[in-house]
């Protein structure tokens, strides 16, 4: 029998790890993890293992052999840096081990994808993955080796012709977005917080693809400050048409968590509750389309309850577990991050808000900077997918 849910786990994806001080700390996925288990959301049926590291010829699909070079040796002298790769900043700090730690993360979503591809599961999650801002020739942003494009790429050579990639992180999905830009069998979409307020400061409606992939790219930049309404509103107003025009094989999601209101690094103001509309939505979108959907992790840095609690929620609509979205967090689990981080979990899987969301084909408000951006993502992309971007205004 297929599993719902295929997760590729390995004790060692938390030895991703640039360092205490460092905010993206890898025990925000051994916590999701933990708490999926402890909610009875996935088993150990759904784990696979060990995960098997990217190979050298894998990664080289995605980065270039000098940069793989560069990561591999300062990794066995942390000492080094080589900002010439973006290797040893503030962001991207050297740490022992980063090139086999960095090729694990890929690996993980490398068998993820496979086991989608070929029919061995339904869905499948890597939650140590999503590592979207890396370059072909440059670490960024977090993030070393981009495990979403050495899993892409692998599909790719395996004979796939249409990918579609939906990126909900608050951080524009630049890494996947360049890597892919003149490729025209890889659809990206994402929905960011605006480059005039967040790293890394592109992702406009502007950028829609290379001259051989033109449309390819699909940006939506919304203001800082947007909730759950707004935020629902960009993303049923502009995806789903995209999407079913392109008409994927398989889609991936990348899944940041740091669009919720209590992120410590970013400006959106989404629930965990609108989090989940947006899994489901994806969810729901991908099965128009054949069904196979793989997602991946990102950011989120809110340890202790934001990203556990989200990521929990993609877990179990990812597994399609039945279990109600309030569901209290077990007491248990509650304690243990207390002892870990000294800090409180929320006490249920929900922030008790019901988002919705209304299409702007339902009337465009022309002073509302949502409705703003939405309009100028449509403008810029919906025509090269054959659609008409114009909606009736309000007034």
């Amino acid at each position: 029998m297929t599993p719902p849910i295929y997760i590729p786990w390995d004790e060692r994806l938390v030895q991703y790890n640039f360092g205490p001080s460092h905010p993206l700390a890898p025990i925000r996925v051994a916590l999701a993890m933990r708490l999926a288990q402890e909610l009875g959301i996935i088993s150990a049926e759904n784990l696979f293992g060990p995960v098997i590291p990217a190979t050298h010829q894998q990664l080289l699909r995605a980065h270039s052999g000098d940069y793989i070079d560069a990561v591999t040796r300062v990794g066995k002298n942390p000492e080094q840096v080589d900002l010439d790769f973006g290797l040893g900043s503030s962001d991207n700090p050297v740490f022992a081990g980063m090139h086999e730690a960095s090729a694990r993360v890929a690996g993980a979503t490398l068998m993820a994808a496979n086991a989608v591809w070929h029919g061995d599961a339904n869905h499948a999650v890597n939650l140590a993955g999503g590592l979207h801002h890396a370059q072909r020739e440059r670490a960024s942003g977090f993030c070393v080796y981009n495990d979403i494009a050495v899993a892409i790429y692998d599909l790719l050579e395996q004979g796939a012709k249409r990918i579609a990639y939906i990126d909900i992180d608050a951080h524009h999905g630049d890494g996947v977005a360049n890597i892919f830009y003149d490729d025209p069998r890889v659809l990206t979409i994402s929905i960011h917080e605006s480059p005039h307020t967040l790293f890394p400061g592109t992702g406009f409606p502007h950028e829609t693809g290379g001259p051989n992939a033109p449309g390819s790219c699909v940006n939506l930049a919304l203001p800082a400050g947007t909730g759950d309404q707004g935020w629902l509103r960009a993303f049923i107003s502009v995806v789903p048409p995209i999407v079913d025009v392109f008409a994927p094989e398989l889609t991936f999601s990348q899944n940041g968590a740091d669009s919720h209101i209590h992120d410590p690094l970013t400006h959106l103001a989404l629930s965990v509750d609108g989090q989940r509309y947006v899994y489901q939505g994806i969810h729901r979108l991908a099965h128009r389309h054949g069904g196979k959907l793989v997602a991946v992790g990102g950011g989120g840095y809110d340890l202790a309850d934001a990203v556990p609690r989200s990521w929990a929620n993609l877990l179990a609509v990812m597994s399609e577990s039945e279990l109600p979205k309030d569901a209290e967090i077990p007491p248990k689990y509650r304690e243990f991050v207390d002892v870990q981080l000294g800090v409180p979990s929320g006490e249920s899987l929900s922030d008790g808000q019901n988002p919705w969301a209304k299409p702007i084909d339902q009337g465009f408000n022309a002073e509302d900077p949502v409705d703003s951006a939405i309009m100028e993502t449509r403008l810029a992309s919906f025509g090269f997918f054959g659609l008409d971007p114009e909606v009736e205004s309000w007034f």
